[in-house]
């Protein structure tokens, strides 16, 4: 009896071994109010790229858990506490004397992978906020883009089309931030109007829901076949979403059928996305990509082991919208261009600087047509309440809460070493697109501003556009609505599979 006894008390203690070896700690410490505020600052002071820099984050803060009980007690708002550990975050310090206008926490971290997928509860359309006279302080929204099948594509909303009034205010730069504000709603109603000899003209009103839409990045695809008597491909692509790599393969595997010999890319919507998508778009257009170094990443003193980067690659995998890997398919690269034109504007950002700067070693020139772009050489990663594996492993966080954090973790490399644009890249051709608020054509059309001097500069030919005055008088205002304030982005969406 005592020896089966003996072997039961065996077995109980390898169990008890391997059940705490196999947990993760998220008990409420003695004295700590909250176990996410223990996580916020933990999995800060691991990854966060301006760690050393951080006062509070500084190592020796929880040495005396008292005083760092005290500390983080002292916060009721996870948000709050996550800026204000941040190195001179834009939210606590102002975009003026920003060093980290990125770091963000997440409500939710299912919410936020799907948005990185482009599944999103929108109305599903892109506007710029204008002011079309100074002097009468009138302001419109422009339609830029409209998703397929969003509630702005069922109510026939259009790229062009002009909106005066939101939810019944009539727009003025008195009003704008108010009126804009109405977007975060569930539904709004647009009024919207055409211009005549500088007036605007009303015509309907339009109501919408918001809904759940899923927007393929692989927007609109065109090949103009006599361009100075060149083959032209034209791509608009608005996000760097893993789940649609084989999308954009297909894409290129048109142009490559085609033969085309120049290629312009419309990255004016594309706030960024997964830099592991960005060097396969990468490997589609450089011609002798093999296996040369695209991007380094380079992260904090901690985490230096993690230092890589990402090769051009000859195979790409593909993934489901939940991150589940699919499979591989060979990359469709293009072997007859040697340069690249990039449409861009202000919202052009993170993995789609990362195009620009990563190609620049290796093409014969990288045009850029439109406005400077945003001016992101920074990335990030999701970090869980998973403390057990340095808080980096969404199935092992804490299943309690959805709580998440995106801070910046690494600063990315050209293979010549560059990385300064944090101010942006300036154009090579500079158009102000909101001066054609009333001319806005369709994407692709030949003539439209953008594209035009792009395939201008193809086949030689040097036009000036003349502007009239009541476009003379436009100029762009720049808000944000809440939603929105992180649309520029880069970050490692697959962090122990997408490095090689």
């Amino acid at each position: 009896m005592k020896k089966y006894s003996s072997i039961w008390t065996l077995i109980v203690a390898i169990l008890l071994v391997i059940s705490c070896d196999d947990s993760d700690d998220f008990g409420t410490n003695e004295g700590l109010n909250d176990s996410v505020n223990d996580f916020i600052w933990q999995g800060l002071n691991s990854w966060y790229n301006w760690q050393e820099e951080s006062v509070n984050l500084n190592d020796s803060k929880d040495d005396a858990p008292e005083d760092y009980y005290k500390f983080l007690n002292g916060y009721s708002d996870y948000e709050t506490l996550m800026l204000d550990l941040c190195y001179k975050h834009s939210r606590v310090v102002g975009s003026e004397n920003a060093i980290d206008r990125f770091s963000w926490f997440v409500k939710d971290y299912e919410v936020q992978k799907n948005a990185f997928q482009g599944i999103r509860t929108r109305f599903g359309f892109t506007s710029r906020i204008i002011e079309i006279s100074e002097a009468s302080n009138e302001v419109i929204l422009s339609i830029l883009m409209v998703e397929a099948g969003s509630p702005a594509d069922q109510a026939n909303i259009k790229r062009g089309d002009i909106v005066y009034r939101i939810d019944g205010i009539t727009l003025n730069t008195d009003n704008i931030d108010e009126a804009y504000s109405n977007l975060s709603n569930e539904s709004v109603t647009l009024s919207f109007a055409t211009e005549q000899g500088g007036d605007l003209m009303q015509l309907a009103d339009k109501t919408m829901t918001r809904a759940l839409v899923v927007s393929n990045p692989v927007y609109f695809k065109k090949i103009f076949d006599n361009i100075g008597g060149k083959k032209v491909g034209y791509l608009v692509y608005n996000q760097f979403s893993s789940s649609f790599n084989d999308e954009l393969n297909t894409a290129f595997a048109d142009f490559k059928a085609s033969g085309i010999n120049e290629l312009v890319l419309d990255l004016r919507f594309n706030g960024g996305g997964s830099v592991l998508t960005s060097s396969y778009l990468a490997s589609m257009i450089y011609s002798n990509a093999g296996r040369r170094r695209f991007v380094d990443l380079i992260f904090n003193a901690k985490h230096s082991g993690d230092n890589d980067g990402y090769n051009f690659d000859n195979t790409l995998k593909k993934y489901s919208a939940e991150g589940g890997y699919e499979g591989q398919e060979s990359i469709n690269r293009l072997n007859t261009i040697s340069r690249l034109y990039v449409l861009t504007s202000g919202g052009t950002a993170s993995a789609s600087e990362l195009i620009i700067n990563g190609l620049k070693p290796y093409m014969s020139s990288v045009k850029l047509i439109g406005a400077t772009t945003y001016g992101k050489n920074v990335g990030s990663i999701t970090l869980y309440d998973a403390p057990k594996n340095d808080y980096s492993s969404e199935s092992r966080a804490n299943p309690d809460h959805k709580f998440a954090m995106q801070p910046i973790v690494f600063q990315s490399y050209n293979k010549n070493g560059e990385s300064d644009y944090t101010q942006g890249f300036i154009p090579d051709i500079a158009i102000d697109e909101s001066k054609y608020w009333n001319n806005i054509l369709p994407l692709g059309d030949r003539n439209e501003v953008l594209l035009k001097a792009a395939l201008d500069d193809i086949s030689g030919v040097r036009n000036k556009e003349l502007l009239s005055k009541t476009q003379l008088q436009a100029r762009q205002i720049k808000i944000n609505l809440p939603e929105n304030k992180f649309e520029q982005e880069m970050y490692i969406d697959h962090m122990f599979d997408e490095i090689d």
